[in-house]
């Protein structure tokens, strides 16, 4: 099971506070870029959708979603706004050339490192040849658990763009980074990442 249970407790138990979240200017920026991307009526994974504000943007922009998550919690916030969100773990994507593209903004760090080539190999499958994803990250070394007892593992910004490579993805050369502050309030530094499946 590639998940880690202490982490979904937090979120299942942290779900209503953080469906007041409705993304950060520069996530909604990275959002419209990402979509300028995709083709017209493109279905996109949403990877770790959370309450589902990033999915709901991409449906009123005309995009189809598939909205998943681990947490149960979080589930059914989304689909409290009309979302056909689903209950699902990074393990458990097994699409094969389905999506356009894939939002994946801050949910693989909560993976393992050791289990994140096999996460970005099984989501380079789901993605049609061409297939776009987007990955946000935190940057730092090392693996550990914040204060509210999430876990993450941190990623250079080399260290991410080296895996997405090996998994089969042109990335691109721009990377915006920045600080911001956590649902545990403390402050962490992050990157965003775009890249391309190959043909």
């Amino acid at each position: 099971m590639s998940a880690d249970a202490r982490t979904i407790a937090v979120y299942d138990d942290a779900a209503e506070r953080y469906g007041r979240r409705n993304g950060e200017p520069w996530e909604i920026e990275a959002l419209e870029t990402f979509l300028d991307r995709l083709p017209t009526h493109a279905l996109i994974l949403d990877l770790g959708c959370g309450p589902g504000h990033f999915s709901e943007h991409m449906t009123a922009a005309g995009y189809r979603v598939d909205p998943v998550d681990a947490s149960e919690g979080m589930v059914k916030l989304a689909q409290s706004r009309d979302l056909p969100a689903r209950v699902a773990r990074f393990d458990q994507i097994d699409a094969v050339g389905a999506y356009d593209g894939v939002w994946a903004n801050f949910s693989l760090l909560h993976a393992p490192r050791a289990d994140v080539p096999g996460h970005l190999n099984r989501l380079n499958t789901a993605l049609k040849p061409g297939g776009i994803i987007h990955i946000g990250f935190k940057v730092g070394p090392g693996e550990g658990r914040d204060s509210l007892d999430r876990f993450y593992t941190y990623w250079q910004v080399e260290e991410m763009r080296a895996a997405l490579s090996d998994a089969g993805f042109a990335v691109d050369k721009h990377v915006p980074r920045g600080k911001s502050i956590g649902l545990n309030s403390s402050p962490f530094g992050w990157a965003l990442m775009t890249a391309t499946k190959k043909d």
